[in-house]
């Protein structure tokens, strides 16, 4: 990160909010946060107290160790001031005492004896920074900012590796085949082995690459997936090796590639099956030598890159059409992994549903907690073509356009209800099936109209009062 012309890093809050880098102190003036400062001195409290007033921070006061510990449990501080020598517990000691309660708590030691010895304890027991007493006000702005911005980005962090993991998490269910699946793959997660995964569009492929790796020992390396059907060959050859500035038009500077950029850790390779000829001979080469030259290069760059190859094609067929290299398909067929289709694991579908309602609700501030016993028969029914991926697109479509608590017959498109694949006693009647049909109309129109219901009835070429009892008689809120 650049320094700002201060000498400071620009403040998560200069580049988020603003747009444009600034001063950790000027962009972070507006956020007040609780501080707690802890001295047995009233002038040094009152100091910093108004240090930290004029910075827009409140401040909660502790005089001695008990206190700050009580303090600590009623007013739940962002950040915490802690003297070094005081009566009864020192500041180290109540230092180790809110690292048992709290290790994300940001500390900060202040002490009128700066030696480096107490710099080093304060440290070892867990205190984010260290300031001498007489304190230079800018310098506790410093050091106040820095160790917040330090927690907000962990905070952040954590939030987002919890976020990502529930959007990839393996939602498996109880399919006696999807647990055989499951249990190839963690055996394949310990090996270095190239894995080629099958099955259809949408039955997952990517969370299981990403479930391989997260339960391989490059978990802590980086994961990148790479659609090599959504590239042309050029700009996938780019992508995957990277390029020696001045390679070709508009290759103004060298540029490393996915593989480079993912060493120690998995490449993912989706639609592998995909890949243009002349590439697939420098694919091939890389799983042999586990070296590559960017393109306009000559040099050979060595990486550690696990690779995980999806298709959903009949790679088989492919090679005997002579459109996949035969020798490439075995380096990649080292331990091949069959997913099976959602419609081979029927019984999964009512707990991927409900996890698929629980997530997208959460996302979408919406209160659905459970899905009607009839709305849950039609996804059993329907034949789910596009599988996995196809459920969760129903149920986030149902989340964002409806209300809940209950996810019913109505929140459901056309296709689900209406019948694609279902058998011919379990047919909706006419009237249903035209029911069915207007609401998912007027539904999808007030969607566009962002819910303006006079423009969605002009886009349907109704009146608004028309389209209002029409709404009331298909229960559309």
């Amino acid at each position: 990160m650049k320094q700002s012309g201060n000498g400071m890093e620009p403040s998560l809050c200069a580049l988020w909010l603003d747009g444009a880098p600034g001063s950790a102190l000027e962009s972070c003036l507006h956020v007040s946060n609780r501080i707690l400062i802890v001295d047995d001195e009233p002038l040094n409290l009152d100091l910093l107290n108004q240090e930290l007033a004029d910075l827009g921070h409140t401040t909660e006061r502790a005089t001695d160790g008990s206190e700050a510990l009580l303090k600590l449990e009623s007013t739940h501080p962002e950040l915490v001031l802690l003297d070094y020598q005081m009566p009864g517990m020192n500041g180290i000691e109540v230092l180790r005492e809110i690292r048992k309660r709290d290790k994300n708590l940001p500390v900060v030691i202040l002490t009128a004896y700066g030696t480096i010895e107490r710099a080093v304890e304060a440290i070892k027991a867990g205190a984010d920074d260290f300031i001498t007493k007489p304190f230079d006000p800018e310098h506790l702005a410093l050091v106040v900012n820095k160790a917040l911005e330090r927690a907000q980005l962990k905070s952040e962090v954590e939030f987002l590796a919890q976020e990502l993991g529930g959007r990839y998490r393996l939602v498996t269910g109880k399919n006696p085949s999807m647990a055989y699946t499951v249990e190839e793959a963690k055996k394949a997660a310990g090996s270095k082995s190239t894995v080629l995964l099958l099955g259809e569009s949408g039955t997952g492929k990517e969370i299981f690459a990403r479930a391989i790796h997260d339960w391989s020992d490059r978990r802590l390396k980086p994961f990148i997936a790479i659609n090599c059907v959504g590239l042309a060959k050029e700009l996938l050859e780019s992508d995957l090796f990277g390029h020696e500035k001045g390679a070709f038009t508009g290759a103004h500077q060298l540029k490393k590639g996915k593989m480079e950029l993912a060493n120690g850790g998995t490449v993912f390779l989706d639609e592998v099956g995909d890949i243009a000829g002349e590439l697939q001979i420098k694919l091939l080469r890389f799983l042999q030598e586990r070296e590559f030259e960017r393109v306009g290069g000559t040099e050979p760059v060595t990486v550690d890159v696990r690779i995980i190859a999806a298709t959903n094609r009949d790679l088989e067929r492919a090679v005997k059409n002579h459109t996949f290299r035969e020798d490439l398909y075995y380096r990649l067929n080292v331990i091949a992994i069959t997913l099976p289709s959602l419609r081979e694991r029927k019984e999964d579908i009512p707990i991927l549903a409900h996890y698929f309602l629980q997530r997208f609700s959460s996302e979408a501030k919406k209160n659905f907690l459970d899905i009607a016993p009839s709305a849950g028969e039609k996804l059993l029914a329907y034949r789910w073509p596009g599988n996995v991926r196809e459920l969760a697109n129903v149920i986030e479509r149902a989340v964002v356009l409806g209300e809940g608590p209950l996810l019913t017959l109505h929140h459901l498109p056309v296709r689900v209800i209406g019948g694609q694949a279902r058998n011919s006693i379990d047919e909706l009647s006419y009237h249903e099936a035209i029911n069915a049909y207007r609401r998912e109309l007027i539904v999808t129109a007030l969607a566009s109209a962002q819910g303006n219901r006079a423009a969605a009835a002009k886009a349907l070429g109704l009146h608004r009062t028309h389209l209002l009892k029409l709404m009331k008689a298909l229960a559309i809120n």
